[in-house]
């Protein structure tokens, strides 16, 4: 299994995972934030096309997720799938071109061989979920959007062989910016976003026996730095160093890398 994200950011979110034969691979979308056309391009970068895609994944309906998924899967030909809130909120006018499959948030799936197992998560959306992708061999756990960790998620994210992880913003960065204080509260609130102490926090209590690869995600351009995400993940990933965890962005995301 492979992964790379076409970007992460407040400004759209798409994270390609690839899994089985080199020649025939099972190609998994999670999110799609970006238009068709800006979409395209990315997957260009990463050598993909877009009818090579599969199956499309929606965390959840906020427009940085869901923007353009629709129509990618309508091009690609690829099913879409969501749970039944995430459809209701934000899939209001469905194309009838649109191959639609609803989720059961606790109930995982398979996909040519590769097993999708949602993860139920506190954010405000509908009935938000994130994902844990297992091709029989190695786990990958995509964790962002989320405003605390939870039991249920730090069991689901335990024994993953990768991990991608918000680091949203410093607390002290959101604390002391420009923004209104109804934002901040709803950024910082339990129903928010990780800030990277939390981030940290969640990453050290999942079991990291089998753990080799951290990617940082999700970062604010304005409340957060690269540096601080990584030294806080660092320091709770068991024998890493700082230069260990990766960071995918908004504008180059993060390029192939093999689980």
């Amino acid at each position: 299994m492979r992964f790379a994200s076409l970007g992460s950011g407040s400004e759209g979110n798409a994270l390609l995972i690839e899994s089985g034969d080199a020649a025939s691979p099972t190609r998994i979308l999670i999110d799609c934030g970006f238009g068709l056309r800006e979409a395209t391009r990315r997957f260009q970068r990463l050598g993909v096309s877009v009818d090579q895609i599969d199956a499309i994944f929606v965390t959840h309906e906020h427009g940085d997720h869901i923007g353009g998924a629709a129509r990618l899967a309508i091009a690609a030909g690829a099913t879409l799938h969501m749970t039944a809130g995430t459809a209701a909120v934000g899939l209001v006018q469905r194309p009838a071109a649109l191959r639609l499959v609803l989720l059961d948030a606790h109930q995982p799936l398979e996909i040519a061989g590769v097993r999708i197992e949602p993860v139920a998560v506190p954010h405000d959306a509908r009935e938000p979920v994130q994902f844990v992708i297992d091709d029989g061999q190695t786990r990958l756990g995509v964790l962002t959007d989320l405003g605390h960790g939870t039991p249920h998620v730090v069991r689901a994210m335990s024994r993953l062989d990768a991990m991608v992880l918000e680091c949203n913003h410093d607390a002290a960065m959101l604390e002391a910016s420009d923004y209104p204080r109804m934002l901040k509260r709803r950024i910082s609130g339990p129903y928010g976003h990780l800030e990277n102490a939390a981030a940290a926090a969640i990453l050290g209590a999942i079991d990291q026996t089998r753990l080799r690869t951290v990617v940082a995600a999700h970062l604010s351009r304005s409340n957060n730095r690269a540096d601080l995400a990584r030294r806080a993940l660092a320091g709770a990933w068991s024998g890493a160093a700082e230069d260990d965890v990766r960071v995918a962005d908004q504008d180059e995301g993060i390029a192939w890398m093999a689980v």
